[in-house]
């Protein structure tokens, strides 16, 4: 339930929204020229999955480097840095000369896509009411598959006629959310309240947080081979495997990202009710009937309503994440320790395309194959792993952790008083 809003709120919900969305736009318009990139560079696909590889895997400092500024300048200045630099790395990667030029561009693009996630999450999650966030984590965390949307959109209207590098051209039109940011979105009330207090070090914070932290980050390399393990190759899979044209293979991602948008706003808004951990769990799960229909069906109708229904299991337990994140973390670092928790899984997961492609090479071409042996094993896992883990619903967004209360479930493990 969305309770009564500010219009700065809204503002706020709606710059991190936009932020996100176009962050994923930028990273998601490379999965759909894997292709285009090999043979213009005369190289294997496999050779180009490393560029994807490396973003995910240069993410975790990014979401250090941006989050630490976050905690230490405030939200949103640094979200505005971070997205104008994003965007501008996304343009350079079309004028790239080489591969080994493309991937060094990649590299910086992870750096800083890496931080804006925590920075928006924590901007949103700290301006917002409590018993909003919910519904918000589900909204904010469908900029993602938006984000996979318009980047499907764009490949299926326009890549035929401005090519690849036109593409990565188009990429410079998140900078535009920094003008609507400076004008309309407000610091975080949490942020300002604390500002000028001492704050420990990230290590500090590790170091005392260290069962929270580990659980955290084996919990998000699982979220992380869930989502990449069933995006990041789809395009390849319809294009190579099913030699769809650019047009279809445009249509089916866009029915995919659509069921995403509706699994992480229900799921977020269920786990107002039902709790974190439950609607994650149930969100997972109900990827497993799906993959056949999703992973090998031959005919497009098929493949779109498989692809349409496993989008709706991955992101629905995905929109549970931004707000269980930011309720679990320690507030002196909210800005730092969710993204940075996200980031590693991410970096443990960067090599999910290389290994897929490895699968699929190994098993004739078969990238369906690929795509449903690790969406159904981490699909399982995240139901066990989340089931065992802490959850904080409605606790205080404070920047000290000392006076938090909330409405909880008793966690299964307790890593600290700050995870009560």
């Amino acid at each position: 339930m969305v309770m009564a809003w500010t219009k700065q709120q809204k503002s706020v919900a709606l710059a991190s929204f936009l932020g996100w969305t176009l962050d994923a736009f930028d990273f998601f318009l490379m999965v759909f020229v894997l292709k285009d990139i090999a043979k213009a560079f005369d190289v294997e696909i496999t050779s180009v999955t490393i560029a994807i590889m490396l973003t995910l895997a240069l993410r975790p400092l990014g979401a250090l480097i941006f989050g630490r500024l976050a905690d230490r300048f405030g939200r949103r200045p640094v979200l505005m840095a971070n997205i104008l630099l994003f965007s501008v790395l996304d343009l350079a990667s079309g004028f790239a000369t080489s591969l080994t030029m493309l991937l060094v561009l990649r590299c910086l693009f992870g750096v800083a896509m890496g931080g804006e996630w925590g920075v928006g999450s924590a901007l949103t999650m700290e301006s917002i009411p409590a018993k909003s966030r919910g519904i918000m984590s589900g909204i904010l965390q469908a900029g993602y598959p938006a984000g996979y949307l318009l980047a499907s959109g764009v490949f299926g209207l326009l890549h035929d006629t401005i090519g690849w590098r036109g593409m990565f051209v188009i990429g410079i039109a998140p900078a535009l959310v920094v003008l609507f940011i400076r004008r309309n979105v407000p610091e975080s009330p949490t942020w300002q309240r604390g500002a000028g207090k001492p704050r420990p070090s990230i290590v500090a914070v590790f170091a005392r947080e260290w069962k929270l932290a580990l659980y955290g980050i084996v919990l998000m390399t699982a979220f992380n081979f869930f989502s990449h393990g069933t995006q990041d190759m789809y395009p390849t899979f319809l294009t190579v495997q099913h030699k769809l044209s650019a047009h279809m293979v445009g249509l089916l991602a866009a029915t995919s990202a659509i069921g995403a948008i509706i699994g992480g706003i229900v799921f977020g808004a269920l786990s107002e009710r039902i709790g974190r951990r439950k609607a994650i769990a149930i969100a997972a799960l109900l990827a497993l009937p799906v993959l056949p229909l999703w992973a090998f069906s031959t005919g497009s109708l098929a493949l779109g309503i498989g692809a349409f229904l496993m989008q709706i299991s991955v992101q629905g337990a995905w929109g549970v994440i931004p707000a269980h994140l930011n309720e679990l973390s320690p507030g002196e670092v909210r800005a730092t320790f969710p993204g940075l928790i996200y980031q590693l899984g991410n970096f443990l997961a960067c090599a999910n395309a290389t290994l897929q492609a490895g699968i699929a090479a190994n098993h004739g071409g078969d990238y369906g194959y690929a795509m449903a042996l690790v969406a159904g094993i981490v699909a399982i896992v995240i139901s066990v792993l989340i089931m065992f883990g802490p959850e904080r619903r409605g606790t205080q967004m404070q920047m000290t952790e000392s006076a938090s209360q909330g409405e909880t479930d008793t966690p299964r493990f307790v890593a600290s008083p700050a995870t009560h």
